[in-house]
């Protein structure tokens, strides 16, 4: 009985250290928003004291229960957003257009862009993983009780991306069904607008309300990023020990450098080149979209910062930004789809002693862009990817469960690709479209308050 009440007041006492510590970071970075510090600099200040706050509390072996707990807060407040965010922001901004031949054609664009990124992150995943040779000289028992997933049939993968329910679809989170039941909504819209624009006119008016509610709901939540990034981080670094960063520091070390050189130069250039924007202003503009994404490790969650910095920060039409983003989010897979899987095969076939030839590199880039479609819609998209990358290489399947331990730490930098490699996206498709505002992105060198709020 005494031991039950020690082990009982010792959670309690960790779980109040937790706690008090959360209340009085939250009061910082609360003084720091009144005193009109940027919404960036509370993200990176947030950000630092998880850090700390994380290795103080694994050093003392204290729960981070209570301050995980307003991370939890924070990612549910923003994924509530996103079945209303992604069916009212399709409708608005398909239903204003006044030609098919124009959602054809952006959305050509789109996923364009989207699978041919892929498919240099995968090309760029699969050289550095080359280079850096990640597995040499690990031996690792599978974890016990690891089961690999299951990979869904195509008829499987085509019927979870078609709605049959769409109230039942939203209740359970499935945003795939819910963006094509919107796709069909918008296209009869258009289909009976150009007909007779009168009788869809108040349709129109209230998308266009639902639009303006949503988006100030968006701000309200995402003046919390500061302190849910702190709650997250603090958990993460809290969690994983140096144990497992050196046990695979060389897994980590070789996917973070393929996801910088993915960011700085197939983004970067994309954006010098093609959009002939300055990439550093650009990369300072989308920082909390990156922030976000790499917090959340949710291309879901990530969706309503990101459509706020693409539309008021980029300055990208809203109807291109309403299309693109929802759709990126639920597709696009530079970092789980493309640079993930080529690593994990590399590493795989090392640690087995499983020689890959010129041809299985092909085959491996090859199935990493058709992966990245077929997993739209399925819970888990990197592990999924991987697990077909795997399977048509010939390679154990026991290959994920060795990197395991340390995926999250990698699913941070893979999410902040996705929502980057939308957001570049959305910047090339608005600037082909010229539907990109050029001279205000160019004057405003800092409207992160108009877009993100000040508190």
């Amino acid at each position: 009985m005494n031991d039950i009440q020690n082990n009982l007041l010792s959670a309690i006492e960790t779980n109040w250290y937790s706690f008090v510590t959360s209340i009085f970071v939250f009061f910082i970075l609360y003084l720091l928003a009144k005193k009109r510090v940027g919404f960036g600099s509370r993200v990176i200040v947030g950000l630092v004291l998880g850090l700390l706050v994380g290795i103080l509390f694994q050093n003392l072996d204290y729960e981070t229960k209570g301050i995980t707990t307003f991370g939890s807060i924070y990612v549910n407040l923003i994924r509530m957003l996103v079945i209303p965010l992604v069916f009212v922001l399709v409708l608005n901004s398909i239903s204003s257009l006044t030609s098919l031949d124009y959602l054809r054609k952006i959305g050509f664009k789109t996923f364009a862009w989207f699978l041919g990124t892929t498919g240099v992150a995968s090309i760029i995943g699969l050289l550095v993983a080359l280079a850096f040779n990640p597995g040499s000289g690990i031996q690792q028992a599978v974890p016990e009780g690891f089961e690999a997933r299951e990979i869904p049939t195509f008829s499987e993968v085509i019927l979870s991306l078609v709605p049959s329910n769409p109230f039942n679809e939203a209740a359970e989170g499935k945003v795939v069904p819910i963006l094509i039941f919107a796709i069909f909504i918008a296209v009869a819209i258009v289909k009976i607008g150009s007909k007779n624009a009168e009788t869809v006119k108040p349709v129109r008016d209230l998308i266009q309300s639902l639009t303006q509610v949503l988006h100030q709901v968006v701000k309200f939540v995402i003046r919390l990023t500061p302190y849910g990034v702190f709650a997250l981080i603090a958990g993460i670094t809290a969690k994983y020990g140096w144990d497992t960063l050196e046990e695979l520091g060389s897994v980590i070390i070789t996917s973070y450098v393929a996801l910088i050189i993915h960011f700085v130069l197939v983004f970067g250039g994309l954006v010098l080149l093609v959009a002939k924007v300055n990439p550093i202003k650009f990369f300072r503009k989308i920082y909390p979209t990156i922030a976000v994404a790499f917090t959340t490790r949710s291309s879901y969650a990530t969706l309503p910062v990101n459509l706020e910095v693409i539309t008021k920060r980029l300055h990208v039409s809203p109807r291109i930004a309403s299309f693109v983003a929802p759709l990126g989010a639920s597709v696009n897979f530079n970092g789980c789809g493309g640079i993930w899987p080529a690593i994990v095969a590399v590493f795989t076939a090392k640690v087995f002693g499983i020689d890959l030839s010129a041809t299985d590199y092909i085959i491996l880039v090859a199935v990493s862009i058709i992966s990245s479609i077929g997993v739209a819609g399925v819970p888990g998209p990197a592990v999924i990817s991987t697990t077909v990358v795997l399977t048509a290489l010939g390679l154990p399947l026991e290959g994920i469960a060795i990197v395991a331990g340390v995926e999250a730490l990698i699913d941070m930098g893979r999410t902040a690709i996705n929502a980057t490699g939308t957001t570049v996206t959305s910047l090339l498709v608005a600037n082909s479209e010229g539907e990109f505002d050029r001279e205000a992105f160019n004057s405003k060198e800092d409207d992160e308050e108009i877009a993100l709020g000040t508190a």
